[in-house]
């Protein structure tokens, strides 16, 4: 994953609790169901930072299900943002004690509800958190937006099999999404104190946290808690489950126990759980970092304890494809689209074993991705590995959502930044984050020109009219209507402007759409039960 660390200037420290204001002397204090919260105006918005959604997730907490908060005397001090989640990537101020949410909306109040927007950061879900992303862009368009924290990596997706022996009742594995289930359970019963609106909800997230909207959409634990969605380059998982599997209990529970073994902890009975609770934070997130992890997911070795997203059979029951197939997601209006140029978890040595994965269908791939034969490996296999991984599963989603009757709209965010054109050979996984959040110079610091603001006011202003009406098109922006199977059409975020209409990639993407649906054995990726253990 890219770096988004400098999507944020810098992250602030615990400001502690306080007592001496009243709230009906400030109107910055907002008293929610923990106790009252005291924010601060930032120009034309007012932000709540650090507010605690779920206890401490830490000692005999340490991999349970999230536990509603102890109630706090005084005001709470919301002015800056508490820890990200523990993690070995760079990201600072860090601490096992990170479950809080960033509330921001404008500075102009109304007496209408406003939308509501919660964004789930990516990651490959060991990295990230919500004080890397600027919220001011959208919530002065007119919504509320909220985001948040999740226990990551092997804090946040551990399946040890004494887990289960202590806590039989409660779903295990996947605590990370437990922890976005309680903080949109948050939202449904505080964000009206706010002024947002808890009955127009729309999660968003980018790659593992596309993944996670995914997950909520078809996860029978959070339904209702949100009405609309939009996937970034969805990821961990994908809405093809050949393309990123999910990990299957069984194997999710041997990772944990070699994991412990490697560190002398052996059995499963609540001795061994005591000893996994006793371990420094910091030594149970040594050497998980995202590359490690894209690496596996290439086929390359497995990291140690580290499971991803696991079909523990309570919160994820079923692939996300599977449960839409099935008709068990929530029915809701949906946008899905990838970047042009996005992430390829994949690998291979010669043009021979790249199209082989094909199958059958090897030739007419050469003829698409290498119509002349001269195209370099080294640019091959980012293509191919991008649209099997994210590209082609992001339109997969879009068609099964309209099939089933829901209104979906797919995108392909095209864009380069004036300042980054001719560094990379397109648009890559990440970058349609900035413009989304109508916050481009986060990505290009003064090097902003015009053409990116308004390329990003753009693209946030079909966002923000998609969670006020569940409808993206806005006055001033090209029409964008809902996918059609037949046409598959795309909306393009272009360097020269916003089209739609036919897709560049549609016969390369029809190529894989043949082949995951004939499902041959060779597109199977090394996470599969079925494919050879290369981990």
């Amino acid at each position: 994953m890219r770096r988004v660390s400098s999507i944020i200037a810098a992250i602030g420290l615990f400001c502690g609790f306080h007592a001496p204001r009243t709230a009906a002397a400030d109107p910055m204090v907002i008293r929610i169901d923990g106790g009252a919260v005291h924010g601060k105006t930032e120009g034309e918005v007012q932000v709540w930072k650090g507010i605690p959604f779920a206890a401490p997730p830490v000692g005999a907490l340490r991999w349970r299900a999230p536990e509603p908060v102890k109630p706090w005397k005084g005001i709470l001090e919301a002015s800056a943002f508490r820890p990200n989640c523990m993690q070995t990537d760079d990201v600072a101020n860090i601490s096992e004690d990170c479950l809080y949410l960033n509330v921001f909306r404008p500075t102009a109040r109304t007496e209408k509800a406003l939308p509501v927007m919660v964004w789930i950061h990516g990651g490959a879900l060991v990295r990230g958190g919500a004080s890397l992303y600027p919220g001011a862009g959208l919530a002065r368009q007119g919504v509320v937006l909220v985001t948040l924290n999740y226990r990551l990596g092997r804090l946040g997706f551990f399946a040890h099999p004494a887990l289960a022996r202590e806590a039989p009742n409660e779903p295990r594995g996947n605590y990370g999404y437990m922890d976005q289930i309680a903080a949109l359970r948050w939202v449904q019963r505080n964000i009206a104190a706010f002024g947002g609106d808890p009955n127009k909800v729309t999660i968003f997230g980018q790659s593992a946290g596309g993944g996670s909207v995914l997950v909520q959409m078809t996860s029978p634990m959070s339904r209702g808690l949100f009405h609309r969605a939009i996937l970034h380059s969805a990821g961990l998982p994908t809405a093809r489950a050949a393309a990123m599997p999910l990990r299957e209990i069984p194997a999710a529970e041997k990772i944990a126990v070699d994991y412990a073994k490697a560190l002398g902890i052996v059995g499963a009975d609540a001795a061994a759980l005591a000893a996994l609770r006793s371990l420094p934070a910091e030594k149970l997130v040594a050497a998980s970092d995202s590359n490690a992890v894209l690496w596996e997911l290439s086929g390359g070795p497995q990291v140690p304890g580290v499971a991803g997203a696991i079909r523990d059979g309570r919160l994820v029951v079923e692939s996300p494809e599977a449960a839409i197939r099935a008709g068990r997601q929530a029915k809701i209006p949906v946008i899905s689209g990838a970047t042009a140029h996005d992430l390829a978890t994949g690998s291979a040595r010669t043009k021979k074993e790249l199209f082989s994965i094909f199958g059958p269908l090897s030739a007419r791939a050469r003829t698409l991705y290498d119509p002349d034969g001269n195209a370099e490996l080294s640019a091959l296999v980012p293509n191919v590995h991008a649209d099997r991984v994210m590209v082609e599963p992001s339109r997969h989603l879009a068609e099964a959502m309209v099939r089933a009757g829901q209104p979906a709209y797919f995108y392909r965010f095209s864009y380069v930044a004036e300042s980054h054109r001719g560094q990379a050979p397109g648009a890559t996984h990440t970058t349609d984050v900035a413009f989304a959040l109508d916050a481009p110079s986060a990505a290009t610091g003064d090097q902003t020109t015009y053409a990116d603001w308004a390329m990003a006011r753009t693209m946030s202003s079909y966002w923000v009219a998609f969670a006020k009406t569940g409808n993206p098109n806005s006055p001033g922006c090209p029409a964008w209507r809902t996918y059609d199977p037949e046409r598959r059409d795309v909306l393009n975020f272009t360097n020269d402007g916003v089209v739609f209409g036919p897709d560049p990639l549609k016969d390369r993407l029809d190529l894989w759409k043949a082949v995951f649906e004939g499902a041959p054995a060779a597109v199977t990726s090394p996470r599969s039960p079925t494919a050879p253990d290369r981990r």
